[in-house]
């Protein structure tokens, strides 16, 4: 197709004002600008009890107070938002809000991508089934494991040799769901999410097996945002210190969850 002369000048000014528009769009806020506004935008799932949930409206949970927590140490109040998991980081990659921390377990693959705060818990996915015979590794040879989505249990769940499927799932009830209703032979999940689901519902039949894999698990923040890591950093290492933190994790796990 051949542009006239007029199409060409207007094609070409649609391109430059796209190219001054792309310029100018917005990047990370940087912890100064923070400061100034006085409030940290902070993303979270929403839907992975005891960590981040909802109890009706209210949203709940270890890591919401833990990240209420390190923005009163900043001098900050917390706006909420809430979105699926596996487009958390996305968000965050789009400027979209300052922090994430929703039980993201620091991976190579993640790091290249955000800047991880240092880690507010240390934890690991362990293997959940309705019968003991389904406790390690081993044992998953040949069955089905239910997972969610984005997560590092998908990543590790597909490393163990001899699996009929994995099936994952958008949400991590889901996953457990798919187990309880015998659609799947296992389901790899957190150790303290495996927990809170025994004791909300001890007639339910699960058990807990062993360890898949240990992980760090941290807030993240933009890749290059070192300035807002660094707070949030220096914040923790003073929850830590002064005993709140340990009352948090208290409060939901009957432990001190944090990375020792």
């Amino acid at each position: 197709m051949t542009l006239t002369l007029r199409t060409r000048t207007v094609l070409i000014a649609a391109l430059v004002i796209v190219g001054i528009g792309l310029a100018s769009s917005s990047s990370a806020r940087p912890i100064e600008q923070i400061r100034k506004t006085g409030t940290l935008v902070v993303a979270t799932e929403g839907q992975f009890a005891p960590f981040n949930y909802f109890e009706g409206a209210k949203l709940t949970g270890f890591e919401i107070d833990i990240a209420e927590a390190l923005a009163a140490k900043m001098g900050l109040k917390v706006e909420w938002k809430t979105f699926g998991f596996d487009a958390l980081l996305t968000g965050l990659q789009q400027d979209r809000w300052d922090m994430v921390i929703a039980s993201h377990g620091i991976t190579e693959e993640r790091a290249k991508a955000v800047t991880f705060a240092d880690p507010h818990y240390c934890s690991g996915g362990v293997i959940v089934a309705k019968t003991d015979a389904i406790r390690s590794a081993k044992d998953l040879a040949g069955k089905v494991v239910a997972v969610q989505t984005g997560t590092t249990y998908l990543d590790n769940v597909k490393k163990v040799p001899g699996l009929k499927d994995v099936k994952n799932f958008p949400q991590d009830n889901n996953a457990r769901a798919a187990l309880m209703t015998g659609r799947v032979d296992a389901w790899v999940v957190d150790k303290f999410v495996a927990k809170a689901a025994l004791q909300t519902d001890p007639k339910s039949g699960l058990k807990i097996g062993d360890f898949l894999f240990i992980e760090r698990i941290a807030p993240a923040v933009a890749k290059g945002n070192t300035g807002l890591a660094q707070a949030l950093s220096q914040a923790l290492a003073a929850i830590l210190a002064d005993g709140s933190y340990a009352k948090i994790s208290q409060r939901w796990f009957k432990e001190d969850i944090r990375c020792k």
